[in-house]
């Protein structure tokens, strides 16, 4: 446990980790306040590029929880610094709601929105917006070889009341069964999230731990990006699930509100944790 105490940067996920819906998860904004007293950071890493980031510093803060738009990173945008670093300006055929749009459209990129068009990527994206016309038109150019990427690969969102809704990795199920092809994903669990992260803001890996409760996206995170993570079972992963799972966190907590003795603590051999 003192190795953990000791990391100075958290990756937060926040659908499951910090809030449900549009329920703070009990413990939350201690845990994060706690974070900031002990002079740490942290940064909130999101998968859900349904929403931008004025989008979350605007749900941040109506739950509580003051945040800017420095402290938010999300796969939309780990996919745009992908897509500028190969070529800027492109024209990008996007399954999204109108935030990733717009944010597609700062940075630069021509959404083409017809079928029959010359376009050089299709994105796929958390797209709450779907019609059948959007994934007739995705598959259309996927199968005639258009390179193809999804922001990432989760296949539900968890919701309050243990509820969900399906996610950008559903809707990709979709289009495999159509094309028979898979994106390219940009955002967690890829270690190349990770890596712009630590671009963007100058940090260094060894201080990094990913808090997350999603085994297939936060927790292999940590691994393929080689940091620390912590798993919570407060969203989707119950204790079950990863007893059967293969993929291994380093630490285990029922959610972020056990983690709140561990970071003001200087006694950590007499701490019990679950």
């Amino acid at each position: 446990m003192e190795k953990l105490r000791k990391k100075t940067v958290f990756l937060l996920d926040m659908d499951g980790t910090i809030y449900l819906g549009d329920e703070l998860i009990d413990g939350a904004k201690e845990f994060l306040d706690t974070i900031r007293e002990s002079g740490k950071r942290y940064i909130f890493l999101t998968n859900n590029s349904s929403k931008n980031k004025e989008i979350y510093v605007e749900k941040l803060n109506k739950l509580g929880i003051g945040a800017n738009k420095e402290e938010i990173f999300t796969s939309g945008e780990a996919t745009t610094m992908y897509l500028n670093g190969k070529k800027p300006g492109a024209r990008i055929y996007l399954l999204g709601t109108q935030a990733l749009e717009e944010e597609f459209e700062r940075e630069g990129f021509i959404l083409e929105r017809q079928r029959h068009r010359d376009i050089d990527y299709v994105v796929l994206g958390f797209d709450t917006t779907l019609t059948y016309e959007k994934l007739w038109g995705a598959c259309e150019y996927i199968s005639q070889g258009v390179e193809y990427i999804a922001t990432h690969p989760d296949f539900n969102c968890p919701l309050a009341n243990n509820k969900f809704m399906p996610d950008a990795g559903a809707m990709a199920a979709f289009i495999e069964a159509s094309t028979g092809k898979t994106p390219k994903v940009i955002g967690k669990p890829n270690k190349e999230i990770v890596e712009s992260i630590i671009s963007k803001y100058n940090l260094d890996k060894d201080d990094m731990v990913m808090v997350g409760d999603r085994l297939y996206t936060d927790i292999k995170t940590g691994e393929n990006a080689g940091i620390t993570s912590v798993l919570v079972y407060s969203g989707e992963t119950k204790e079950d699930d990863y007893a059967r799972s293969e993929i291994r966190a380093d630490y285990v907590f029922d959610s972020v509100k056990d983690m709140v003795r561990l970071l003001k603590s200087q006694d950590i051999d007499n701490l019990a944790f679950g």
